[in-house]
């Protein structure tokens, strides 16, 4: 089983740039790009949030043209940046059956064959923070409790303090419950996780919770204690988590054209 994660795509409305800056429709074609090219193909393709910049129907619009070519099964999962409501719609119809399956908060469980997939949902309307609240965190306990396969946890707020001021100011309240829930079940094989426009690791209830770099603009590495937010345009990149058969191994793969390969010998 290969599944690939992506993460914060921060799509905007046709010809605009985020922050001014960064194309991030062409830095996600350039993702899709390269993970219709990997070799073994993934079985499916998960994306951790802020799909959208604005949660507008013309960004989601848009972000379905460019996931199109994407032949297998593709999970999403609400970032702060999303609006619920205009991602169901966007949508709606054959292959994301889920969004429509899902209650008041866009979680959902997916058979992975030997593996289990859950979504949460961490989402505060019109708020950076996220929130993990008792009812979200009820339904966590009982999908967890009624199948003891392997299984991944998706969300889009990291249940950890990082160290990068900013966006810990904008972390998930709830986290210690959360981190409860999981220590009662140890088949949760990962964390996985978007947000922080990086590549950061944490161990978090007796497992691992898993950071992905965005497809497009990665947050500054800035650990001073009162630092201001700030991107960088360090290389994008995805990840491809395999399973073994056993436990998950998690690849990070940079978005670009690079030389190489060449021969070691």
């Amino acid at each position: 089983m290969l599944l690939a994660q992506i993460s914060d795509l921060h799509i905007k409305p046709p010809g605009r740039l985020a922050y001014g800056k960064v194309d991030t429709a062409t830095m996600l074609r350039a993702a899709v790009t390269s993970l219709l090219h990997q070799s073994p193909a993934p079985d499916a393709v998960l994306a951790t949030g802020d799909l959208v910049d604005g949660g507008h129907a013309e960004e989601y619009a848009l972000l379905r043209e460019i996931l199109s070519p994407i032949a297998v099964p593709c999970f999403l999962v609400a970032g702060n940046h999303d609006e619920r409501q205009s991602l169901r719609e966007a949508f709606h119809g054959p292959g994301f059956a889920y969004l429509d399956q899902a209650g008041e908060f866009l979680q959902y469980a997916v058979d992975l064959g030997k593996l289990r997939l859950l979504v949460l949902d961490t989402v505060v309307p019109g708020e950076g923070r996220g929130q993990l609240c008792t009812r979200r965190l009820r339904w966590l306990d009982e999908r967890l409790s009624e199948d003891p396969r392997p299984t991944l946890v998706a969300m889009h707020h990291p249940p950890f303090a990082t160290g990068i001021d900013h966006m810990d100011d904008m972390g998930l309240e709830g986290a210690e419950a959360f981190e409860a829930v999981i220590s009662r079940h140890p088949h949760v094989e990962r964390i996985l996780c978007g947000h922080l426009h990086r590549s950061i690791q944490c161990r978090v209830g007796g497992t691992v919770a898993s950071v992905c770099p965005s497809t497009a603009h990665q947050v500054a590495l800035n650990l001073r204690l009162g630092a201001h937010g700030a991107f960088v345009m360090e290389p994008p990149g995805y990840q491809l988590h395999w399973w073994e058969g056993s436990r998950l191994v998690s690849h990070t793969c940079p978005v670009g054209d690079f030389p190489g390969p060449y021969p070691f010998q």
